[in-house]
């Protein structure tokens, strides 16, 4: 079976299992993912949920954030970790969004990658959450499966594995198959603890690279 087969036999088998593919972090605005997923870097989407409504109570849209200090912001992020670095950023963002888009969310992939604290993954996921374009997100449980079952080998670096999944994955199914990588890393592929390889309705197709 080449990769491209096994690819396509994950998707569908992941389309079963989680028929409702969906981002973890909450918004209802494109700039908001923009500060969502910056927090999220090393802190779980839960605690971001709930640290962005404290965020936004106090500073309810891209003008407030990008009129704050942020010493301002940080206070009120520091429970996602890294505070001052992830304030620094949403901070810069915003006033970028302010002064040169105005006050939107560019649609364009190299534009988002100038945005202060946004990298691949982050424009990845605006880009496929929020405009319906193609688009790989590569997290830590994309990079974790797809290294054991078998779609990469031993390819750790994000941008790597993102280049290699467009070569295999059908660019309509990219985004829903990063959100259910996610999924499936959190209930059964875990990091963590030994994965859950009994129910596992990939068990028979994966390469098991443990």
């Amino acid at each position: 079976m080449t990769k491209k087969q096994l690819a396509l036999q994950v998707i569908e088998r992941l389309k079963e299992e989680y028929p409702i593919d969906e981002c973890t972090l909450e918004y209802d605005e494109a700039w908001k993912l923009l500060v969502s997923v910056r927090l999220a870097a090393q802190c779980t989407d839960a605690r971001v949920n709930v640290v962005v409504q404290d965020l936004y109570r106090k500073f309810p849209d891209i003008d407030a954030l990008a009129q704050a200090d942020p010493e301002e912001i940080e206070e009120i992020v520091r429970p996602c970790g890294l505070g001052r670095s992830k304030a620094r950023d949403i901070s810069a963002c915003m006033r970028m969004l302010r002064d040169e888009y105005g006050r939107k969310v560019p649609d364009d992939f190299d534009a988002l990658l100038k945005l202060p604290g946004v990298g691949r993954k982050s424009a990845n996921l605006v880009m496929g959450d929020v405009f319906g374009k193609p688009a790989i997100v590569t997290d830590t449980h994309c990079i974790r499966l797809c290294n054991r079952i078998g779609l990469v080998d031993g390819i750790k670096e994000p941008k790597k594995v993102e280049m290699a999944l467009w070569k295999i994955i059908p660019p309509e199914e990219g985004n829903s198959f990063c959100h259910r990588l996610v999924m499936h890393g959190r209930a059964v592929c875990t990091a963590r603890t030994k994965p859950y390889c009994d129910k596992c309705c990939l068990a028979d197709i994966c390469k098991k690279k443990i």
